[in-house]
């Protein structure tokens, strides 16, 4: 099988154990993670093989980073060191009615410098069938939206399917451009769009026409079939148009499912109840994870790809740390309706 390329920003987690707030921790627990890195490792823990690329600071931490993919199973060899330092994100994890925090702390790091013409594409492509970004990188500079759409051109001349997570954070877009300046001239290379009803309206002002989340709606599917037809009229090149359904009943009681829109069947995952969340972090990327995988090998079946990407994300929520770390025999069990978590023996 030919690999997967991922790109994007590796971070140090700082974390209180537990449900500690700021303010009462006097130690963080320290994790390594990213939207895109965390896909790489979903994708090694199911088998296939798969590259990271980011930049890294050529010291002890950014060492550890590296570390804790390899150890993971995620191929570094197309890793480029520069910089000054790895980025660093703060987690509060919440429960009940308060909610979790996020503080980010990576300002100057290693991969708000990169620049276009630092990686090597056409190297770190060569042997590749599938790449996959997310709206996070050219959220951080401008640099690194120019190389993400460096890599766009890249693989889209070399006839790579290129996947994307549209992923909004408001809390990134600091460096002058609006997300609507910058994200249409890169998701117009995708061939998978993923992502959740903010992530439609704050990129391309697309949302749903029945359904206000701001105001606590439910979770209705077919109110985003919508939204799905609207971003792959937007985006002529698009296949599918994925979107993640989370309904928030509380921090640690959510709903969760997905919708696929193919442009022909407007598919549905099954809703499953996440009634003791340990950690919702990466939920999105475990999804991706799940759904390249299931896109992979069952690609004359995108409900069985749906349904295997909604089921590998709801078991995410009991992982801790960024990352998913289970089986495809554990997701294929949830996928085939046993949720009873009785112990394996």
């Amino acid at each position: 099988m030919k690999k997967v390329v991922t790109f994007g920003e590796i971070m140090l987690r700082l974390a209180p154990q537990g449900f500690l707030r700021f303010s009462q921790a006097n130690s963080f627990q320290a994790i390594y993670g990213g939207g895109e890195s965390n896909v790489a490792v979903s994708l090694a823990n199911f088998g296939v093989p798969v590259d990271f690329i980011t930049r890294l600071p050529k010291n002890d931490i950014g060492q550890c980073a590296l570390m804790e993919m390899r150890k993971r199973g995620v191929n570094t060899e197309n890793i480029i060191f520069g910089g000054e330092r790895l980025g660093i994100y703060f987690l509060e994890t919440g429960a009940v009615s308060r909610g979790s925090k996020v503080v980010y702390d990576r300002a100057h790091s290693s991969m708000c410098t990169i620049e276009k013409g630092m990686v090597d594409w056409k190297e770190v492509f060569k042997d590749a069938q599938w790449f996959h970004w997310t709206g996070i990188t050219p959220a951080i500079s401008q640099g690194a939206a120019d190389a993400c759409l460096e890599a766009l051109e890249v693989a889209s001349d070399m006839g790579i399917t290129i996947s994307t997570d549209l992923n909004y954070r408001k809390k990134l877009w600091k460096y002058g451009k609006e997300p609507s300046e910058v994200m249409p001239a890169l998701v117009e290379h995708c061939d998978i769009i993923l992502g959740n009803e903010e992530d439609a309206e704050k990129h391309f002002d697309i949302h749903p026409d029945t359904v206000d989340v701001t105001k606590g709606d439910s979770m209705d599917a077919q109110a985003y079939k919508g939204v799905c037809l609207k971003l792959m009229e937007r985006f002529p090149k698009a296949k599918k148009v994925i979107t993640t359904l989370r309904g928030s009943i509380s921090a640690s009681h959510n709903t969760w499912s997905g919708v696929l829109y193919n442009g022909s069947e407007f598919l549905e995952a099954p809703t499953y109840q996440i009634t003791h969340i340990v950690d919702r972090v990466g939920g999105g990327d475990s999804f991706m994870g799940g759904l390249i995988y299931g896109l992979l090998h069952y690609p004359e079946d995108d409900q069985k790809a749906l349904n295997y990407a909604v089921a590998a994300s709801c078991l995410k929520h009991t992982i801790y740390g960024d990352a998913n770390q289970v089986s495809i025999e554990e997701v294929e069990k949830l996928v085939e309706g046993d949720a009873s978590g009785r112990v394996s023996r």
